[in-house]
């Protein structure tokens, strides 16, 4: 993107049908409450090309982890269509869901999500292997050195620091080359210095890979790194 250029801020550019990575069409999700029922999406529109960078922000509440968590299959929507890599979600089962979720996505969360016994060369390793990867461990290596850790393979989590603990969370998202990242805060637990390195990096893998992205952040200065912006307060997409 030119530095100088502000990103654009459409919810849905023209693309055509093979373009698409993510088609979002009426999305709703609505959750029990001991109040009564609350609408947390309340009618998304959103495609994604394939290879496309977008930035969601928005205020805290206001349904953007829950679109993130919909579009990567771990809650099921109320109403509408999602459609991912060609495949609607709606109807899937669990297994399915998976499968398309080894197959298809990576996600980074603002808590690391590190499995505490494993090594952080198990840790990478387990989405490939859980794939039937017989190159699981060699690439779970390579990823582990693309993010500065190649000496750190065999440590485990709790021998890390927090920002080389993101590394490693970032290195098993991208060991099994997503076609689509999903990154929700991934900052959120780091200080700005270490926040800064981990973005850094996570921007040069994706441009390395091609991979979309899909990046929830409260900065607007990391928003602006992406190609696109989405807005979303209530439930919905905004200008």
């Amino acid at each position: 993107m030119d530095a100088i250029t502000p990103p654009a801020t459409r919810a849905s550019p023209d693309l055509s049908a093979t373009e698409r990575l993510v088609a979002v069409r009426d999305l709703r999700l609505t959750v029990p409450s001991a109040a009564g029922p609350v609408n947390i999406l309340r009618g998304i529109d959103l495609d994604i090309a394939a290879g496309e960078a977008v930035g969601v922000v928005g205020p805290s509440g206001s349904g953007k982890t829950s679109l993130l968590m919909v579009l990567a299959g771990l809650e099921q929507a109320t109403s509408g269509s999602v459609v991912l890599a060609g495949v609607e979600l709606a109807g899937k089962s669990e297994d399915a869901l998976a499968r398309l979720r080894r197959a298809t996505v990576g996600i980074v969360f603002q808590s690391f999500h590190l499995l505490p016994t494993m090594t952080a060369l198990e840790n990478v390793a387990v989405p490939l292997e859980l794939a039937g990867d017989r190159e699981a461990m060699a690439k779970a290596a390579a990823s582990l050195r693309s993010v500065g850790l190649g000496h750190r393979l065999t440590h485990l989590p709790g021998q890390l620091s927090g920002g080389e603990q993101q590394r490693v969370a970032l290195a098993r998202a991208f060991a099994p080359r997503p076609r689509l990242l999903l990154a929700d805060e991934p900052t959120g637990n780091l200080d700005q210095a270490t926040g800064a390195v981990v973005m850094d990096l996570l921007f040069k893998l994706r441009a390395e890979s091609g991979t979309t992205l899909l990046l929830i952040t409260h900065d607007p200065a990391l928003a602006g790194r992406c190609g696109r912006i989405i807005r979303i307060a209530d439930g919905v997409i905004g200008a």
